[in-house]
């Protein structure tokens, strides 16, 4: 007979999450080919059928904790998982796992097309939506503007940060952070803009101008979101190692910096949050592909990183499902660790109930400014 769960399981079963690094759902029509794409982070080609996505971690996993969901039972087979999926409009998925993931507010990145934006989220979930600002749209915009490049970067920068509650920067895919990332001088600005204009001024790589924006994100002062380590084929994974941002985080000053994924490099992630005061780290996106594995990677980011710089992520991106098995595989897997230190008696279960709370929405929460719960607050 299963025993019946502990206070730790009890209370992560029910604590609202801030999820501070998410992308919107699906609108409209899905096909099985999509979705099982969706299943794969790291390539960017159609996934071979001989891949078979459902075989896999992510894929167990959707199996596992997203079918009850649906009303089949637990493990269901992927074919009659589908099969009871493609009865659904991709609306009525979306109003089924987004408010059963417990999310009381989503902090969302608006830089990816074809999903729903952040109204649509919280209307669809009955939570919060935040936006975050991609600081190479912002370039990309501003570029396309003519003239001064770097004030036309701070104008368009200052009118969306007015409701917006952090800025991201996607330059890990844009050449990694190795190299110069010291803030650029005006007239090597200029110049970088005009080549990149006279070229097109389509997808922004030009290291000078994606300098321009991290520093320009920093001098902001709002929460900073760094995509680091795990990601599609686009990225040279070894490039992302957050060590490399060493000397940036050294002159980095008292602006939040959000180490988003991490990994397969939490540990160096720990070791950053840890060394510098302004420097938070989750394991999101990982611990939807790693599915009964989660519980280890969580536990190792609650290794050197103090407890107050953890926080919640799915970086859930298309299939709803990824939105509600982020949040069931965070909740379980972090129930399991702590329940491990107490029965250990490595940890009184009152500082486990508490960190649990620091982690589920506590912390995203003072580092972001979340006051209310209304779509921008």
């Amino acid at each position: 007979m299963a025993s019946s769960p502990g206070p730790i399981a009890e209370q992560l079963a029910t604590l609202p999450l801030i999820d501070h690094h998410v992308h919107g759902c699906w609108v409209g029509d899905v096909d099985r080919v999509r979705f099982e794409n969706a299943l794969n982070e790291a390539n960017t080609e159609p996934v071979a059928a001989d891949d078979a996505p459902f075989d896999s971690q992510i894929g167990f996993a959707v199996r596992r904790w997203c079918a009850p969901v649906l009303g089949l039972p637990a493990h269901a087979a992927a074919d009659v998982y589908w099969d009871r999926r493609e009865r659904l409009s991709e609306d009525e998925v979306s109003r089924t796992f987004l408010p059963a993931a417990g999310v009381s507010n989503w902090i969302v990145d608006t830089g990816l097309p074809g999903v729903a934006d952040p109204d649509t989220l919280a209307r669809w979930s009955g939570a919060a939506a935040h936006e975050v600002i991609r600081l190479e749209s912002i370039a990309e915009e501003a570029v396309a503007r003519g003239g001064n490049y770097a004030a036309a970067f701070d104008e368009i920068l200052a009118h969306r940060a007015a409701t917006a509650v952090g800025t991201k920067s996607i330059i890990a895919y844009r050449g990694g952070f190795d190299g110069d990332l010291t803030d650029p001088e005006p007239v090597q600005v200029e110049d970088a803009a005009r080549r990149w204009r006279d070229a097109g001024g389509r997808r922004v790589t030009d290291r000078t101008l994606l300098r321009f924006g991290l520093h320009r994100g920093l001098r902001l002062g709002k929460p900073l979101q760094l995509h680091v380590g795990l990601g599609d084929r686009d990225a040279d994974l070894h490039r992302t190692n957050p060590l490399l941002l060493l000397d940036f985080l050294r002159g980095s000053g008292t602006t939040p910096v959000m180490l988003l994924h991490c990994y397969p490099f939490e540990r160096e992630a720990g070791y950053l949050a840890q060394a510098f005061s302004n420097v938070y780290i989750d394991v999101g996106l990982a611990v939807n592909h790693l599915g009964a594995r989660a519980s280890e990677l969580i536990a190792r980011s609650l290794e050197l990183a103090p407890f107050r710089k953890v926080l919640y992520s799915s970086d859930a991106f298309g299939p709803a499902e990824l939105h509600y098995l982020g949040a069931q595989l965070w909740r379980h897997g972090l129930a399991t660790v702590l329940q491990r230190f107490v029965d250990a008696d490595a940890w009184a279960l009152d500082d486990a109930l508490r960190v649990a709370e620091m982690i589920a929405h506590g912390n995203a929460r003072r580092v972001y400014g979340l006051t209310g719960n209304s779509t921008h607050d």
